[in-house]
């Protein structure tokens, strides 16, 4: 017996109630219910899962799923027949709110298709469900309860129900354009054999050669990972343009440069161990999951993977003291002092992982020191950080 092909999530926000009209109808610029009663467009159910939360406070609806199951399982199997067991299912929860109920549902449609195909004999389909709510709808919330998802289905396949891109996210041959901006460089997860390098976050010049291969060989994995999973899901000849940090090709690939924003994180948490605010102990394992390949090191992945063609690459500079400041509409005064653009731009990049090693007591102290250091590296010409961007074509 097969399992469960895939299994996507997506969400689909429900603009048109926050509108107060339905898709049918016309603007005629004298909404009378628009008027009248303009709290209707912050309907939504109460986010979070508190004791006040519409998570913690759905058990009626969640009585009222468990009554209709006879009635979702009977048309799911005539859905199926009457289909002739298709290979691509679609299903969608309009109005699915937030919390564990909206994967009751889909998890009973989800089972109800394994078992008619197994009993059958039909090849399982890949299915794409998607949850509808209001665009202030929390689904965060919901989505905390995928892990709860995964357990109660009962297809132990190869079950694609992820927010991460280094799984698989939509079904096969679905997409024709893809776009990822400052995300790859961001790692699934902190490489091993990292224990040898305790004085920095990340690699510096002093790092040993273990700790180059160590992150090489983790972003070998997930950037491959991530070109298999959408070669499964592109068109041929579809288009994917990709952008994240990188680094120029120098001959020693330990080099960072002595302003990179890393390593001036290290040396503010040094500073803060100084002063007794943070333990050696709590600084040494603590290593950044992030990596900026050089160009050969990029180019040599793809072609290794073999599911895209290089259309372009191209490499552009890359300067955080321009991290709040926007050129077109020149929003933010110069009077800002040297270093707190930059230390804004990594603590909005990092503070989640920080915060979940270090405490939040100690986040304002940091990064005002590293707002410190950044001042004084403000003559730094030897920059080799870059911003790499490619652009593939599905093969």
């Amino acid at each position: 017996m097969e399992d469960v092909d895939s299994i996507f999530i997506n969400t689909i926000n429900r603009s048109s109630r926050c509108n107060g009209k339905s898709g049918t109808e016309k603007y005629n610029g004298n909404d009378e219910r628009s008027g009248r009663y303009p709290f209707v467009k912050a309907l939504s159910m109460s986010g979070g899962d508190g004791d006040n939360s519409y998570s913690t406070n759905s058990l009626l609806q969640k009585r009222v799923i468990r009554k209709v199951k006879p009635v979702l399982v009977k048309n799911t199997q005539g859905m199926m027949k009457n289909l002739n067991f298709p290979n691509y299912i679609k299903v969608a929860d309009l109005g699915c709110a937030t919390g564990q109920n909206t994967f009751l549902t889909m998890s009973e449609i989800v089972n109800t298709i394994t078992v008619l195909c197994q009993q059958c004999n039909q090849k399982l389909p890949e299915i794409d469900c998607c949850l509808n709510d209001l665009p202030c709808n929390d689904f965060n919330t919901t989505f905390k309860f995928i892990a709860f998802f995964n357990k109660i289905v009962k297809s132990k396949g190869l079950c694609f129900v992820s927010g991460s891109f280094y799984s698989r996210l939509f079904p096969s041959k679905s997409l024709h354009f893809v776009h990822s901006s400052y995300s790859l460089h961001w790692l699934s997860k902190v490489p091993k054999g990292l224990e040898k390098d305790t004085s920095c976050v990340y690699i510096t010049a002093s790092s040993p050669p273990s700790t180059y291969k160590a992150y090489l060989t983790q972003f070998q994995s997930d950037f491959t990972t991530f070109l298999k999973m959408r070669s499964e899901e592109m068109v041929w000849n579809g288009r994917m343009v990709l952008t994240f940090i990188g680094r120029e090709t120098i001959d020693d690939p330990l080099h960072r440069d002595c302003c990179h924003f890393w390593t001036l994180l290290s040396t503010s948490l040094r500073d803060l161990v100084s002063e007794g605010l943070v333990s050696a102990s709590k600084v040494g394992p603590f290593n950044m999951p992030f990596y900026d390949p050089s160009k050969e090191e990029a180019i040599e992945m793809i072609r290794k993977e073999g599911s895209f063609e290089i259309n372009d690459l191209e490499i552009h500079g890359f300067d955080l003291h321009q991290s709040n400041y926007d050129e077109d509409y020149k929003l933010h005064s110069q009077k800002s002092k040297a270093g707190e653009k930059e230390a804004k731009c990594i603590r909005a990049v990092s503070e989640s992982l920080l915060v979940a090693h270090f405490g939040v007591d100690v986040m304002d102290t940091l990064f005002n020191k590293f707002a410190y250091h950044v001042s004084q590296h403000t003559s730094c010409t030897n920059k080799t950080t870059v911003s790499l961007v490619v652009s593939l074509i599905r093969k």
